[in-house]
């Protein structure tokens, strides 16, 4: 068996952390940010969630089409652009869209603001039709890891306003499993917690591969045996334990 020891810590790493007004970001750690596209050298993100994109609008034709608005933001730049809008937009509007530091997704490099290329292009709520390009980018963007984060349905649960604009990179097949159930991130995080490792994992079955998903619960040090040249991988919840992805 190989053993993988976890620190506590950890849990607040991965593509699968969720990050919200309850779970603020908690650790400022080196990334690994590369561009999406030359055309927009500002806009980065974490390397596995960039490369993805990359392939995904490449895919779909998308590059002359679709705007690449705003990428990974450090806190600094994140309580810029939440005073900016308090002072320009107001409280309330603020409040919808948002996020106050430490708390938005976009610190993680795992988060994408996309939009409609126009002239002028609003940096708070860029136009993002499912027309065109749009429609093209939500039908596969879930093959490629990606979730449209904040829905109209789950605005009670995510507290935060619609915005097809926004996509949050958790990888696959998770992005499957949310699109198919009809999930929010949180529900998803939530949901689990009923596959405690050890136990029977949530399934998931892609191309001819069995894939399997657990939850363990983390200790201040937390020891996961895995059988020996298994193909897995590990990302904290940001919440209290880590989610194992299990290649079979």
């Amino acid at each position: 068996m190989k053993k993988i020891i976890m620190k506590k810590e950890d849990i607040h790493r991965g593509t699968l952390v969720l990050v919200n007004r309850d779970y603020p970001l908690r650790v400022e750690r080196e990334r690994r940010l590369c561009q999406i596209n030359t055309n927009y050298p500002e806009v980065v993100l974490e390397k596995e969630a960039s490369v993805t994109l990359k392939k995904l609008l490449e895919e779909i034709c998308g590059e002359n089409e679709i705007a690449l608005v705003s990428g990974y933001r450090s806190k600094k730049e994140q309580e810029r652009i939440y005073q900016t809008s308090l002072w320009e937009n107001g409280g309330e509007f603020t409040r919808k869209y948002v996020a106050i530091p430490n708390h938005s997704e976009h610190q993680t490099g795992f988060a994408i603001d996309v939009g409609e290329k126009r002239e002028e292009i609003d940096f708070i709520c860029p136009a993002f039709s499912n027309e065109g390009a749009g429609k093209k980018f939500r039908a596969q963007s879930y093959q490629y890891g990606f979730i449209e984060r904040y829905t109209k349905e789950k605005e009670e649960i995510t507290k935060i306003a619609a915005e097809e604009w926004h996509f949050r990179y958790v990888g696959y097949p998770h992005s499957m499993i949310i699109k198919e159930r009809g999930l929010c991130l949180e529900e998803y995080i939530e949901l689990l917690k009923d596959y405690p490792y050890g136990q029977k994992g949530l399934s998931y079955l892609a191309a001819d591969k069995q894939i399997e998903i657990f939850y363990i619960r983390a200790e201040e040090e937390t020891v996961i045996l895995l059988p020996e040249n298994s193909l897995y991988k590990i990302s904290g919840n940001n919440v209290d334990g880590f989610i194992l992805t299990l290649w079979r």
